[in-house]
């Protein structure tokens, strides 16, 4: 699977990202832009468009972190950080 990027369409420097990380696991990677990057390894399994849909629908929302664990949550998608 390739790096699928997602970023904000209203102008916001937010990035939500996924790749597959060293392990082979499928990982979510957040960047704000400024100081604060965090990366999850996805627990479910959940297909590749499925967290594309979620992190689409997230990165243009105002608040991008609360609005990707709420959307996650919603449609059963475990995940655990690996990286803050």
């Amino acid at each position: 699977m390739p790096l699928q990027s997602y970023h904000s369409s209203h102008g916001g420097f937010d990035f939500l990202g996924l790749r597959k990380g060293p392990s082979g696991a499928v990982e979510i990677v957040y960047d704000d832009g400024v100081a604060r990057r965090m990366i999850w390894r996805v627990r479910s399994q959940a297909a590749d468009h499925t967290i594309g849909e979620v992190l689409r629908y997230a990165v243009d929302q105002t608040r991008v972190l609360p609005a990707l664990l709420s959307e996650l949550k919603r449609r059963s998608i475990a995940i655990e950080a690996i990286a803050a």
